[in-house]
């Protein structure tokens, strides 16, 4: 197959490292950046050997695919431009600001062949499959992802900043919709809510309470699940986790037995590249879909509606 020839939109704390996994993919090669700044770019590019492009237009014209990790409202705009075209674009999450703009990316790439991937890269991570691989019936899901205050994705909430990770973990888990959502959630250090919790019902019977914090002293990102004899505590920051099963002994009474799985040194963010470099490449589906990053987004939207409902604060994001 011909080499791929990739592109990066965006260099900034996020763009950066997508450019440095692209320049190290197998057969594809980064042919360059674009960025407003232009300094931060020339950075990049000197540091991959790759072109810095003087606009949008030009780097669509030299490209089959690249990476959009521009801020969140001109994630439409980029990679509109880009599936028009007839490129494959990765769309950092969320997917867009409004869902009338994810029916319309999902439209374009539909109507042009094009590959649409949303970048939930949590999905590409070792702890994702160990839930994958062992739990079939979730019951109740606990989540907590909390964070330090960032120096990036300020233009969004913590929902769907941080929150909607694990909405789309929780989605491809279950499958069924949630049919009851109960969110709170305050602004700290912003005038958008920084703090956040929401409990969901979904019509399979599961249960999930989720709290994202984007104002905390220390790092946690812990995914636990219970099911029918099964629990599971992850820890997406280790890529590891612990898998708790009560068997039956013959003769005796009901064992509890414990896997833990090692710590997987597998960059999530480089796993996700090479998905999205097979589906241009191959011409297969993307791992995560527009339609996956739609639905996340939908689920997170709600959840906003329910939060103003409840407490309305200043500062709201427009189109929920």
């Amino acid at each position: 197959m011909p080499e791929l020839r990739l592109g990066v939109v965006g260099v900034g704390a996020l763009g950066q490292h997508h450019a440095r996994v692209c320049a190290g993919l197998s057969g594809a090669r980064l042919v360059g950046v674009f960025d407003l700044d232009r300094s931060r770019a020339e950075t990049t590019a000197a540091r991959h050997d790759c072109r810095v492009f003087a606009s949008l237009e030009e780097l669509v014209a030299e490209v089959d695919a690249a990476c959009v990790a521009v801020p969140t409202v001109d994630h439409h705009r980029v990679a509109r431009a880009l599936l028009a075209a007839g490129r494959g674009a990765l769309v950092e999450k969320p997917i867009t600001t409004t869902l009338a703009e994810a029916d319309d990316l999902i439209a374009v790439a539909a109507k042009q062949g094009s590959v649409l991937q949303v970048g939930h890269v949590e999905r590409f991570n070792p702890a994702a499959e160990i839930l994958r691989r062992n739990v079939t019936q979730p019951r109740f899901v606990e989540v907590h992802r909390l964070g330090a205050f960032p120096a990036r994705s300020l233009d969004i909430d913590v929902v769907l900043d941080l929150m909607i990770h694990d909405l789309d973990l929780v989605l491809s888990l279950d499958g069924s919709d949630a049919v009851q959502v109960d969110a709170v959630g305050v602004p700290v250090l912003t005038t958008r809510v920084d703090i956040a919790n929401a409990r969901l019902r979904f019509a399979s019977g599961l249960i999930a309470n989720l709290t994202a914090s984007r104002v905390s002293a220390e790092k946690t990102r812990k995914f636990r699940v219970f099911a029918p004899r099964t629990y599971i505590s992850l820890d997406f920051a280790a890529r590891a986790g612990q898998i708790y099963r009560l068997v039956d002994r013959d003769g005796g009474l009901p064992e509890i037995v414990v896997e833990r799985t090692a710590p997987s040194d597998e960059e999530p963010l480089k796993r996700q590249a090479e998905a999205f470099a097979a589906a241009v490449g191959q011409g297969g589906p993307p791992a995560v879909s527009g339609a996956d990053g739609r639905r996340a987004l939908a689920l997170a939207h709600t959840i906003l509606e329910r939060m103003e409902a409840a407490a309305p604060v200043s500062g709201w994001p427009s189109g929920v």
